[in-house]
């Protein structure tokens, strides 16, 4: 999947370990190094759906068209697919098996 990045220093905090674990703490730090590699090695967003316990899943509301996996709580990972034009089914939802573009936009806990 091909992975790029709403802002350089969310790049940077998202490739290196040293950061990450500055930004989220030892455990936070490491799953979203975990996530990233899980992200950068899967050929669509469908594979990533198969895996638990990510909870990969699209948000709704004001969120709508974003997705988000899980890091340490509260925090997750929110990227949205930049497919152009993006992939759809049938019944009007998105196809993750031809989602291979994303652009991660944040960490944040999003229940605040």
């Amino acid at each position: 999947m091909d992975i790029f990045f709403r802002t350089k220093k969310l790049q940077k905090i998202c490739s290196t370990r040293k950061v990450a674990i500055k930004e989220l703490g030892a455990n936070g730090g490491s799953k979203l190094m975990q996530r990233m590699a899980e992200l950068n090695a899967a050929n669509s967003l469908e594979d990533i759906s198969h895996l638990p316990p990510h909870r990969l899943h699209e948000l709704t509301g004001e969120r709508k068209g974003q997705f988000s996996v899980d890091l340490k709580h509260p925090f997750r990972l929110l990227f949205i697919p930049i497919n152009e034009p993006l992939p759809q089914k049938e019944d009007g939802g998105l196809d993750k098996t031809k989602i291979d573009e994303i652009q991660i936009i944040d960490i944040e806990d999003t229940h605040e």
